[in-house]
């Protein structure tokens, strides 16, 4: 009887439900594909005229060469599914309605995140090359550059967890938390009974998660559970069964703050994975950041921004500054410079990208990287191996246990032509690194949650940090080096010993790697 009774919640299950909705969707558009092809005669020719003068369009635009072959392709070789598909994803509005909301929200927050001048010319005199990329972060993502901000690295997502905690418990005025994965277990139910214990307290509460998270992990009926605990929780863009593309925006970012006064980021979420509680693809190993100072502004105002968007009328961003009567301990070094940024994927900016590729293009002596996907466009493999030729010390550490097989093919299609141009690529043998770390010569690093791939440099809400002479500088490097001797080197040798199909896989799989 339990087995039926299970049988039936998967039949009648809200993902088996999106699934068949779906698929009706498709075969309906099928339908309507293959019924025009009756009049194939007549329309061929038009449609091969369109067809051309779509190209043309692609060709044009200012879009990544490979989302316009990733175009390209079909509507050559399907003209009519081609163009229809192409012209149904081009014309969703709901994403542009979202980035406008999201445009007016920063337009809002904007008279708190002042440059301040004095720490500009503070930098300016340091170094003119960093202080053009604060520049551009300004101008183009909005959020500024600051001093007198003290940042605490964590090498595992236990540590961080345990910093998280500490810090929830202190707070007075109010808690922020804007995760992409959430699901049930001693992680959250740990954070979650401290969050109710602070509500009850008079400590104002908001929590938002990734629409992705009703899909599996939460039940459809979770930001009700939450909001009856005094919680105030948003599920950011639901999952519904519709095709649509809007829904491919996912907010990916990972951001605590409290009080104004302290903020986290990284890529740890609120899952037992992340701190090694539940084992899934070996030892996981997760990173992230704790801030105190002037730069938890601007993750205050980032999450504002983000939860407002779903609200008719902008909130008091004002009330939630540090609170002035606030002092951070003295024994808190607070020197260097920490630029947050966030990276949305619907303003035609892709700050995250700019800003790893400029840590590459500008480092002398060495770039260490560490990430769980490696799906590079032309320009990013360009720029890697540049680097590495120009004799720069390049190396980049991933997972020896993949989460998702087809990344794993795909990242291994980059292999050859990295390591023939010295860089040097490290498998990490204890299991799954979900680590997003750059840093580069000892002066500078991004911690946060951007991946090398298509998805978060070009399709995801992103944040991170970026530091620059600050002393966690060398916690960060000195994490890496320790991580480098639980690493595998991969060498030409071995790339050329993975099985042909594995190999033809990754390659065959480059034509969708925007997708992915």
């Amino acid at each position: 009887m339990k087995q039926i009774r299970g049988m039936l919640r998967i039949i009648f299950g809200r993902t088996t439900f999106g699934v068949v909705s779906l698929i009706a969707q498709v075969a309906i558009l099928f339908w309507v594909f293959r019924f025009l092809s009756r009049y194939i005669v007549y329309f061929y020719g038009g449609f091969t005229l369109l067809s051309a003068l779509v190209i043309i369009y692609i060709l044009n635009k200012e879009e990544n060469p490979s989302f316009k072959l990733s175009w390209m392709i079909p509507i050559a070789a399907v003209p009519v599914f081609g163009i229809m598909f192409y012209l149904f994803a081009e014309l969703q509005i709901i994403g542009k309605l979202i980035n406008k909301k999201h445009q007016a929200n920063m337009e809002e927050t904007e008279k708190y995140l002042k440059q301040n001048s004095k720490v500009m010319d503070q930098l300016s005199k340091i170094s003119m090359q960093d202080a053009n990329l604060a520049r551009y972060i300004k101008n183009t993502g909005h959020y500024p550059v600051y001093g007198n901000t003290n940042v605490q690295y964590f090498s595992l997502g236990e540590t961080m967890f345990e910093a998280m905690k500490k810090e929830l418990e202190a707070a007075n005025r109010f808690i922020f938390m804007e995760f992409f994965i959430v699901e049930r277990g001693q992680m959250w139910d740990e954070i979650l009974e401290i969050l109710e214990k602070k509500v009850k307290e008079g400590v104002e509460v908001r929590f938002m998660y990734d629409g992705m998270c009703s899909l599996s992990l939460l039940p459809s009926g979770y930001v009700d559970e939450l909001k009856e605990k005094g919680i105030s929780a948003k599920e950011f863009s639901p999952i519904k069964p519709v095709l649509t593309t809007y829904q491919n925006n996912r907010d990916h970012r990972k951001i605590l703050v409290v009080d104004g006064h302290t903020a986290f980021t990284g890529g740890v979420n609120l899952a037992d994975e992340y701190i090694n509680r539940k084992v899934r693809f070996g030892h996981w190993k997760d990173t992230g950041i704790m801030m105190k100072g002037d730069a938890v502004t601007s993750f205050t105002m980032m999450f504002l921004e983000m939860w407002d968007i779903s609200e008719t009328e902008a909130g008091d961003y004002g009330k939630y500054l540090k609170d002035p009567e606030y002092f951070y301990p003295l024994e808190l070094s607070r020197e260097g410079f920490v630029i947050p940024y966030g990276d949305s994927p619907l303003d035609g900016e892709t700050i995250g990208k700019q800003v790893y590729l400029d840590i590459i293009h500008t480092a002398r002596q060495y770039v260490y990287i560490m990430t769980p996907y490696l799906i590079l466009d032309y320009e990013m493999v360009k720029a890697l191996t540049f680097a590495a030729k120009r004799g720069v010390e390049t190396i980049i550490i991933m997972p020896r246990i993949p989460d998702k097989k087809y990344a794993f093919l795909l990242a291994r299609s980059h292999y050859l032509e990295l390591i023939r141009s010295g860089v040097q690529i490290r498998e990490y043998k204890p299991g799954f690194v979900h680590a997003k770390v750059f840093s580069s010569d000892g002066t500078k690093a991004v911690v946060g949650t951007i991946n090398m791939d298509f998805r978060s440099l070009y399709l995801h809400f992103e944040c991170a940090a970026y530091l620059f002479r600050n002393e966690v500088i060398r916690d960060i490097d000195r994490d890496f080096r320790e991580t480098l001797e639980m690493c595998r080197s991969v060498s030409l040798e071995d790339v050329r010993s993975y099985p042909w199909h594995e190999r033809f896989a990754g390659r065959a799989l480059r034509l969708f790697a925007p997708l992915m």
